[in-house]
């Protein structure tokens, strides 16, 4: 069998405080502060190439790190102050950022759709070293944002199964995004990986603790059960927000193919979270029969007729043209928990 072959290079989790626009005078002012951001993580990624050195070819950034996340506002305020377009001004500054510094850079936004003008998704983005986005991903898991799933016919007919999980095929390997919680949802990673995922970019706002929290738990476990690599950039507090500012923080991390962690950032804005990540010796994994292969010996039909069988949440609960109130997406989860104790899968 011929040896996989691939490069190998240092991978970066961009550890920046995240200043966010709640308090944002209007969209105008929000943008101006956006623009800012951008700006400064700019700076700070070229300044950690420098260090790091140039065969630094991938950074993930946090989640939201341009806006923060929503406080109580209204739906319809969140939208218009914090919903980037697509290929608007900010991706066009982010991708910019990639250009000019020869890399592959992962992105986390609030962002509008033309063909979904009443609500706007969370989305996963990926650049590449000419600036263009070689990955769109909207987050399919979310209790504050509406989600393809809520939309789940039109998204399909819009963008196909490849526009749901999609996996970007690069120079450094193929690479997919998870979003923040979604870390905890096994099927998502699974379904990025058969579809040829190696890179898991991580874009996350979560607490931190000197104990090991149930995100450091799944992190590991999914690199591992995917046979991939796990690259999770945490933001370093947040300022401006309502919420205690180091309350998320700390954790970024990078954990190999076999769920081990090579790297941690300590709490604050840190690019201390950087390693080098192996493609070959990836591939050469996933290539090699035996108990550890746990790529190959997954056995998702098995399962098909379990999930067929049993109803979560429904599927284009947004119908078109509807804009959700705030309390929509709880009441969603709270009549999913009743049909759950209907069938029998939860006991009261």
């Amino acid at each position: 069998m011929a040896q996989a072959q691939g490069p190998a290079y240092r991978a970066l989790a961009l550890q920046a405080r995240c200043r966010s626009i709640n308090r944002a005078a209007d969209r105008a002012d929000a943008r101006v502060m956006m623009k800012d951001s951008i700006d400064r993580l700019g700076q700070q990624i070229a300044s950690s190439i420098r260090f790091i050195g140039a065969d630094c070819r991938l950074v993930v950034l946090p989640e939201y790190v341009l806006t923060g996340h929503p406080v109580g506002e209204p739906f319809e305020v969140w939208a218009d102050l914090a919903a980037i377009e697509p290929d608007g001004p900010e991706e066009e500054g982010l991708a910019s950022i990639a250009h000019d510094l020869n890399i592959f850079l992962a992105a986390n936004a609030y962002e509008s759709d033309p063909h979904f003008p009443e609500i706007y998704f969370q989305a996963c983005l990926i650049f590449d070293p000419s600036g263009a986005t070689v990955l769109r991903y909207r987050r399919l898991h979310s209790l504050l944002t509406p989600t393809p799933y809520d939309v789940w016919d039109a998204y399909l007919d819009r963008y196909g199964i490849d526009g749901v999980f999609p996996v970007a095929r690069t120079e450094i390997g193929n690479l997919a995004a998870i979003a923040s919680d979604e870390i905890l949802f096994p099927e998502l990673a699974r379904a990025l990986a058969i579809r040829g995922a190696e890179v898991f970019c991580h874009s996350t706002s979560e607490a931190g603790s000197p104990l090991v929290t149930p995100k450091d738990v799944a992190k590991r476990a999914r690199a591992l059960e995917n046979m991939a690599y796990l690259v999770s950039a945490n933001t370093g507090g947040i300022e401006n927000s309502p919420i205690p500012g180091d309350s998320t923080d700390g954790k970024s991390q990078i954990v190999d193919f076999e769920g081990r962690v090579l790297v941690e950032a300590a709490p604050g804005e840190s690019m201390a979270a950087f390693a080098e990540l192996d493609l070959a010796g990836l591939r050469r994994n996933r290539q090699r029969p035996g108990m550890g292969n746990l790529l190959s010996r997954a056995r998702p039909e098995a399962f098909w007729q379990v999930f067929d069988a049993t109803r979560l949440a429904d599927p284009n609960g947004l119908g078109t043209g509807i804009r959700p109130v705030r309390t929509w997406f709880i009441d969603q989860q709270r009549a999913t928990i009743a049909r759950l104790i209907e069938q029998g899968v939860i006991h009261p």
